[in-house]
């Protein structure tokens, strides 16, 4: 194994985030039948959301709350409640995506694992309990409790310093996001490794080490 440590981004790397599903989950609960359009309209103020958080412009606490602001008129509670009835619903429909379980077992007792995540604190560990991953990483670090997002350097030196600084080409950061999770471990300074399942075109300024279709063909890669 060339790596000492291999770092996997959370959602749409290591498991199914289909928000759409989770909101028309948290909604059904509040009697609410909630339509695509009332998904492309969230996602209208969600998006843009999720940029100025990881460019710090916006906490985490402010994304939580803007984000549901006109549904918290609607139905009468509070933006903290649907908030949370939201990533209770995620939880409740979690999974992991092809190959995950596989590709972890593979590399239990090889590489030391971590996760860094800009998902919400509330998600991060009942997910992993419920998928049974919970003990195979090392370290689980959450934007949310760092203050700071990816791409920022300080949540990746932060990691470093919770690792005991392994050097950094031994460190290997896998993701599906080219701006979050590749251009952050490049600025890093450590290796990176794009899992782009979509086969979405690279952008010009980003050159991730690795670029990968699936978990498996990672899997490959990494245990040859």
């Amino acid at each position: 194994m060339k790596y000492q440590w291999i770092l996997f981004d959370a959602d749409d790397t290591l498991f199914h985030f289909d928000a759409y599903q989770g909101l028309k989950l948290m909604f059904s609960r509040f009697n609410v039948d909630f339509t695509k359009q009332d998904y492309a309209e969230y996602q209208t103020v969600n998006k843009p959301l999720w940029v100025d958080y990881q460019d710090g412009r916006i906490t985490a606490e402010q994304l939580k709350n803007i984000r549901f602001d006109a549904w918290a008129k609607k139905l009468n509670v509070s933006t903290q409640r649907l908030n949370t009835e939201f990533l209770n619903a995620m939880a409740d429909i979690c999974s992991l995506l092809p190959g995950a379980k596989e590709l972890i077992d593979s590399l239990s007792g090889k590489v030391k694992m971590g996760i860094i995540t800009n998902g919400f604190t509330e998600l991060q560990t009942i997910r992993l309990e419920r998928t049974g991953l919970k003990d195979a990483f090392s370290a689980l670090i959450i934007s949310e409790q760092v203050g700071v997002a990816k791409p920022d350097i300080e949540i990746f030196d932060h990691t470093f310093a919770q690792i005991g600084r392994p050097p950094k080409e031994q460190i290997l950061m896998v993701g599906d996001n080219p701006h979050s999770d590749i251009l952050g471990g490049l600025n890093a300074g450590i290796h990176t490794c794009w899992l782009n399942v979509h086969n979405t075109p690279q952008p010009e300024h980003i050159k991730p080490h690795y670029q990968v279709s699936s978990l498996s063909e990672l899997q490959t890669l990494l245990c040859a």
